[in-house]
């Protein structure tokens, strides 16, 4: 089996859904290494990219409660938190201070605030814009957009469009999970659907912002639900080839109601893998080392990644639920990563182009 999926991609036919799970099953993971990492080869070269970037979280109350997050609270619970404006671009300013390197990109997720109105994100953009002009915003989950639309009563693209209009330049992958119904209705019941997870993404990608796409895995999930996930990805990629990367999250169980175990380096690096062959059509798989951890994740650019994310700064989401990474790497220290793992380090921006 594994031979006629190497011939597959020898000669670049697409890999079907039994052909995925066919990967994730082979006890073979140095012969699904060298396929992903050919792949990878002909999309990349030997280049990895990083971002000299900063994550902001505006605030973890939220009025749902997923059960795989130990990072929302409710609020005036105790460890609960809410960023003005003025706080925001203060830690940015103190970011900017500590690296002279120019911040590339600007990441911006959080809960579903009760009480803020669809005004105070845009002026949070407005104001973030102004003051960092040459940085790329990358905001808003795709449960953040539909949030905005139901509190604004607008629709998703007004949304959208809104948002872009105040500084929105990008948005990341965040909020899609596992597509299943099934799993999603024990994880996440609270939250939007896959469909309507892809519908944003597709209004995004038609309005001309780019975004990402995640996948949550190692907790409840199948493999079978993995390449389903993969599958439907793979499908609005073809519609509107709006995805720039794909970026497998690895499961953190502390804090969780779910809680469960970590994953394994293996099926981390097994399905860095996958994803590179199935996804054709991504330029990019990224190795987010916040959750693989460093050392993980720099072996993931021998299994088909081409993508560490960047420097981060302040990480809380998955630190919340037990990440054993650091929060920060400096580009010295991305840089080493990469060259160590013998490809070419490279610098680039929220839009993939090198700075």
């Amino acid at each position: 089996m594994l031979k006629d999926i190497a011939d597959k991609v020898r000669f670049g036919k697409r890999l079907s859904a039994e052909d995925a799970l066919a990967l994730f099953r082979s006890e073979d993971i140095f012969s699904v290494a060298r396929l992903a990492s050919r792949v990878a080869a002909k999309k990349n070269g030997r280049r990895a990219y990083f971002v000299i970037n900063r994550h902001i979280n505006p605030t973890n109350i939220c009025i749902n409660r997923c059960r795989f997050c130990a990072f929302s609270r409710s609020k005036g619970e105790p460890g609960s938190f809410e960023l003005t404006i003025e706080e925001i671009l203060s830690k940015l300013k103190a970011q900017k201070s500590k690296n002279k390197a120019a911040l590339r990109e600007i990441h911006i997720v959080g809960g579903l605030h009760p009480d803020w109105p669809f005004e105070y994100y845009q002026e949070m953009l407005s104001a973030v814009k102004r003051s960092y002009p040459h940085a790329a915003i990358k905001a808003f989950t795709a449960v953040e957009i539909d949030h905005f639309s139901a509190i604004s009563g607008l629709s998703a693209n007004e949304v959208l469009a809104r948002l872009r209009k105040s500084g929105l330049d990008a948005m990341p992958g965040g909020g899609a999970e596992i597509f299943a119904r099934g799993v999603r209705k024990s994880l996440c019941p609270e939250k939007i659907t896959g469909e309507r997870w892809l519908e944003i993404h597709s209004r995004a990608h038609l309005l001309g912002i780019p975004t990402n796409a995640t996948m949550l895995y190692g907790h409840i999930e199948s493999l079978e639900e993995r390449v389903d996930h993969f599958l439907r990805l793979r499908d609005l990629q073809d519609k509107t080839g709006g995805f720039q990367a794909f970026i497998p999250l690895a499961y953190h169980p502390r804090n969780t109601d779910i809680g469960g175990f970590y994953s394994s380096g293996i099926d981390d690096l097994r399905t860095i893998a996958v994803s590179r062959l199935f996804l054709d059509n991504f330029d990019h798989i990224k190795a987010y080392w916040i959750m693989l951890g460093e050392k993980v994740a720099q072996m993931a650019l021998l299994f088909g990644a081409d993508d560490l994310d960047g420097t981060v700064v302040e990480e809380k989401i998955t630190h919340s639920a037990g990440a054993m990474s650091g929060e920060a790497l400096t580009r010295q220290e991305m840089e080493n990563l990469i060259r160590k793992a013998g490809k070419t380090p490279v610098e680039r921006d929220a839009f993939y182009s090198p700075v």
